[in-house]
């Protein structure tokens, strides 16, 4: 009897512990490590340079994906309050990958990009605001707490990235 109350303690230590330790709970996938915007803000800068300009990062609104060998994605919204409407339109956050990945079922190559959700697309745009990538969208109106930007585990495999409830699906 001794003994299990020793581990229940053990137990209740360990668990108040994790909690305490930010980023520790993390979701995984495979090796896989979802981060949120307290892990990301580690990496990402406080301004990006996109067509021209230099633009403030919203680091509360970021996250990613750190994979099994190390490499990351990562996402954060900008600022694009000093852009121009049609830049507005389709750059909303920064996107960089270190690694190729499949993003709506089409190939995209390691890089740095402006990402941005349009009617029912989701659209990619190189530094110089040129179009890289438009694939089409989900709406996901079962999301309990949607919020500007997170990335979750695609429930078919993958990853989403989400802006409110639309979302776009990704992975290696």
């Amino acid at each position: 009897m001794h003994n299990r109350a020793i581990l229940k303690w053990m137990a209740a230590g360990a668990l108040a512990v994790t909690m305490m330790a930010p980023g520790s709970l993390q979701a995984q996938t495979g090796g896989e490590t979802i981060l949120k915007p307290a892990d990301t803000q580690k990496m990402l800068p406080a301004s990006v340079y996109y067509n021209g300009q230099q633009a403030p990062t919203q680091l509360r609104n970021s996250g990613g994906v750190k994979f099994a060998d190390g490499l990351y994605v990562l996402a954060t919204l900008v600022d694009t309050s000093g852009y121009s409407t049609g830049v507005q339109t389709k750059y909303q956050a920064y996107f960089i990958t270190e690694v190729p990945l499949k993003v709506g079922g089409e190939n995209l190559p390691a890089g740095i990009y402006g990402a941005g959700f349009v009617g029912d697309k989701f659209v990619l745009t190189d530094v110089g605001a040129h179009d890289v990538l438009s694939v089409n969208s989900g709406e996901d109106e079962g999301l309990k707490r949607p919020t500007p930007l997170q990335v979750v585990a695609d429930p078919a495999g993958g990853f989403r990235l989400y802006a409110g409830r639309k979302y776009v699906s990704f992975g290696r």
